[in-house]
This record gives C-alpha cells, structure tokens and sequence, in this order.
C-alpha cells in the first residue's frame, strides 16, 4: 500500500506540467463561451388594473418558480412601452406591445426591437347606444365617438381601421373625441357618447360592464376578412352568442371580430437565453386559455410585426431546449452554454492525453538516463595514464553519486532501469580502483 501511495505521488509529480495546460484550456473556455442568461428582468405592462398588468403578475408568478425575478414597470399602453424600450439607456428589456403599433416605428427603430410572438388576441370592441343605426364604418361620422385616448392602442387600432375606409385623421369630424378607457366607458354608459372604440380581452371587467348594459350593443365587422388582408396585424375572430355575458344573451348573435395581439417585444438589452424560459412561462399562464383562445393556442409565432427572435423561433419548432426539460433554467442554462465548448477541448484533449504516456516515460527515465552521461565521459577519458590524485576525484565523485543515486525514487515499473545503473555506477567505481591499483603496482 506504502509503496503504491509512492508511486502514485512520482506520477502526479512527473506529470504536474499538465496542471497549466488545463489551467489554460479551462480558462479559455470560460473567457469565450457566452455569459449565462441574467436571473432578472425589467418589464414594461402598462396602466395598474389593465389586462397588461394581470398577465404580467401571472407570468411573474410562474418565472418565479424557476428562481427568476421579473420586476414590473408601470406605464400608460403600449406606445409608451415601445419607447422604453427604444430608450438610452434602457429601463426595460421587454415589453407587452399591441401587435400594429410597430407600424408606427420608422424603419431604423423597428430593427432594433423582436418579437417573442403573441400571448392572447386583445380584441377591438365598437360599442355603440341602442336605437341607433350602424351598419358600416361611415355611418360613424354623424356620432359621438371616442376614438381611444392619444398616443393609445386603442386610437392606432382604431385610426387603422378608419383609414381603411378611406376615413383619415384631416377629415375626423370635431365631435370625435380622443377618450379612452374608463372615462370613455362612463361618457357612452352617460349617453354624452353615442359610441366608442375600446381594445382588451373578453374577460376585462370593462368589456364585461359595457357588453352587459341594456342600453348598448356590439357592432359587429361583418368585412373582417378584407380588413384582415389589408391589415395582417388583426386577426379574425368570432365571438359567439352569449360568450360576453349569457344572462344578457351579449352578444345576441354570432358576432364577427378583428383583434391585435398582444406581443412579447424585446431589445438588444434582452438575453436570448431568456427566450425560452419566458415563452414557457407564457404558456404556463395560457395554458386554461380565455374565453376567446382555446387552451395551448398561446404564446405562438404571429401575427408577424417585429422580426421573431431566433430563440423564440427555435422554440416555436423544437419547444424547451433538451437540458431545460430536465434540469431548472439555472443549471441548464449553464451547462448548455459550456457543453458548447466541450467538443472542441476535447479535440485538443485528446491529443494531449495520447502525449502524456511518452512524455511521462522521457521524464522518469531522465532521472535515471542523466547519469549515464557523466559515467560516459569518464569511460572515455580516464585510462592508466591518468594522473593517480585524478582517479582519486573521480572516484570520491562518484561514490557521492552513488549516495545520491540510492535515493532516486521511481515507479516499480521502471526499477530495472535503476538498479542497471546502479550496477554500471559500481562497474565505472570499480574499474578505476583497478586502474588506481595498477599505477602503484607499476610505480
């Protein structure tokens, strides 16, 4: 056992020269591979109470699970989020954004921003007083209308609507208001509107509140087919009878629909690794669906505004990334990032290894094979002509070899090779004694 303990510690010696070379590999690897993900965000949600804000708390809920934090910031809607995300420096690193807006954007600030995709449709919803006459979009024009409040989803959605009817902000009729939201909801409910524009899931206490009232209706867009192909951010949907309130009977019939999605938009300050972990958190918080999406139909890939994110595309096709379906975001994030890097250090390995064994071999036998050259030089050169006081160096020389050899240590593999040396250390000591002899025989 003492003897193995031995030879194990001259292996780990004679081979410590390997211990800066993988030194120097492990460091390489680290200071090229990517960073991990960041275990926190900056999220931009929109108004306190909002549809925005509710799924982000849910979505905060379930990151949570995987020790990630997500801090909420408050905002106005989504044009104020697209512009903290624009901003320098960067609050926010993601957004929720009314699918359309982008078309807002110029062409330089829209290439900065990606998509996540859409987490649920946020339909536009026209309510209008009862009694009155609405068949198309021009038989607004005589009413009292809340267009959505300035700079809002609900305004862009809207105007795109109106301008597709050739209906442009120049020839808004002054009685058309820029309201919004709840103050919009008490003015139509008040009667001082005769209809108004409002954006929000089925669920939005709002919509429930407006859909239930007696005195208003939901107009339905009964050309929801050419809006949608002239304006492929909306998408058609059907709300059927009853789904908004079913002791009102609200809508009372089939009721076709044009909606926007809200989008997952992200900036450069945006990890891509977080891609999937957010998508699947989203999925997480859709997974029962809405009373308009069925459950598993979000997040998804369109409707297309921003470029997708090649993450979120990547998920989209593949799902969670093989180590996140096992492991917590954490430690799979990590190893997927290191295991990238792994196949070429071990082509540079594995050479390295295969270059051990000889080099191991050269370094043990040097201890032995050094002495050789020295035992050389005096079989060269000393013969009976040699000075006798020089035999008498050399030979005190090399006895004091001879103590220094016994306490080379070598693996037991390599002890034949020590003991010939010993043998040929006492044969060159012997030999110039005989010659040392020799001289005081002859003289």
């Amino acid at each position: 056992m003492r003897r193995a303990l031995k030879d194990l510690k001259i292996i780990l010696l004679a081979n410590l020269w390997t211990v800066p070379v993988f030194a120097a590999l492990v460091g390489a690897l680290f200071y090229f591979v990517a960073p991990p993900p960041p275990m926190h965000a900056h999220m931009a949600t929109g108004f306190e109470g909002g549809s925005y804000r509710q799924f982000a708390e849910q979505l905060k809920i379930a990151l949570a699970k995987q020790g990630f934090e997500l801090t909420l910031v408050t905002s106005t809607g989504s044009s104020d989020n697209l512009q903290r995300l624009l901003a320098e420096p960067g609050e926010v690193q993601i957004a929720l954004v009314q699918s359309g807006l982008e078309q807002q954007l110029p062409a330089a600030q829209r290439t900065r921003l990606r998509s996540l995709g859409a987490v649920y449709h946020e339909p536009l919803w026209l309510f209008y007083r009862q009694g009155l006459d609405l068949d198309r979009i021009a038989d607004l024009q005589p009413l009292r209308l809340a267009l959505g409040g300035a700079g809002s989803g609900t305004l862009a959605a809207s105007s795109a609507i109106l301008t597709a009817n050739a209906i442009t902000p120049a020839q808004y009729p002054a009685h058309w208001q820029l309201l919004g939201g709840t103050p919009a909801a008490t003015a139509l409910l008040a009667g001082e509107l005769d209809a108004g524009f409002f954006i929000g899931p089925a669920e939005n206490p709002l919509i429930q509140q407006l859909a239930s009232h007696p005195e208003l209706r939901l107009a339905g867009f009964r050309r929801a087919a050419a809006y949608a192909a002239r304006l492929p951010y909306f998408n058609r949907i059907r709300v059927g009878e009853g789904l908004l309130n079913l002791a009102a009977n609200a809508p009372a019939q089939d009721t076709p629909m044009l909606a926007p999605a809200a989008t997952l938009v992200i900036n450069d300050d945006f990890h891509p690794g977080l891609a999937p972990l957010f998508l699947d958190a989203a999925r997480e918080v859709m997974a029962a669906g809405s009373l308009l999406d069925p459950p598993g139909s979000f997040p998804n890939a369109g409707p297309l505004t921003f470029e997708l994110a090649e993450d979120a595309e990547r998920y989209y096709k593949d799902g969670l990334p093989l180590l996140q379906r096992h492991l917590p975001f954490r430690i799979a994030s990590l190893a997927d990032r290191y295991i990238i890097l792994l196949i070429p250090l071990l082509m540079v390995l594995f050479p390295l290894s295969k270059a051990i064994g000889p080099i191991y071999q050269w370094r043990i036998r040097a201890r032995i094979y050094r002495w050789y050259k020295y035992l050389r030089e005096i079989d060269r050169t000393l013969n009976a002509d040699t000075p006798a006081e020089r035999l008498q160096d050399e030979i005190g020389r090399l006895e004091q070899l001879e103590v220094q050899l016994a306490k080379v240590e070598v693996p037991l593999s390599y002890s034949n090779e020590l003991y010939q040396l010993h043998l040929h250390l006492r044969y060159v000591i012997e030999r110039l004694q005989a010659l040392q002899q020799r001289q005081r025989q002859l003289g």
